[in-house]
């Protein structure tokens, strides 16, 4: 059973906003990696979808990496973030079909707010979040 309060670190969300900020009005994505139910860092990644303004991919080389850094010894990919420069922050319909039901956390900046969720087999789940200073 997944718990449904993650820890994120303030810096991570300043982060995640700032990405958001410099990409606008195209969507930024990344990775967040941490460990367990916990978000310590987000690692940008360029968006490679056709349209950036309406989708996102990330990057395939910059998660190979990641996971070839976890592998290492390094922090694990916990999930992935993207932004929604006109929208709230709720998964779209479009997220809701690119998801795969793989258990990872998923963070969305919308116009207003950061919010997390868990990307599993019956859909997106809200997380709450415990914020931590870093």
């Amino acid at each position: 059973m997944w718990v449904m309060e993650i820890e994120v670190t303030s810096a991570v969300l300043k982060r995640l906003r700032s990405e958001a900020e410099r990409a606008a009005p195209e969507e930024c994505c990344g990775i967040l990696l941490g460990g367990g139910n916990s978000i310590a860092d987000a690692l940008p990644a360029a968006n490679v979808a056709q349209d950036p303004r309406r989708h996102f991919e990330v990057d395939p080389q910059t998660l190979v990496d990641a996971h070839r850094a976890a592998r290492a010894g390094g922090p694990e990919v916990a999930g992935y973030y993207h932004s929604h420069p006109m929208g709230p922050a709720f998964p779209s319909a479009t997220d809701r079909a690119m998801a795969s039901g793989d258990g990872r956390i998923w963070a969305i900046i919308g116009k207003d707010d950061v919010t997390f969720w868990r990307d599993g087999e019956e859909g997106f789940l809200r997380l709450s979040c415990r914020l931590r200073e870093r």
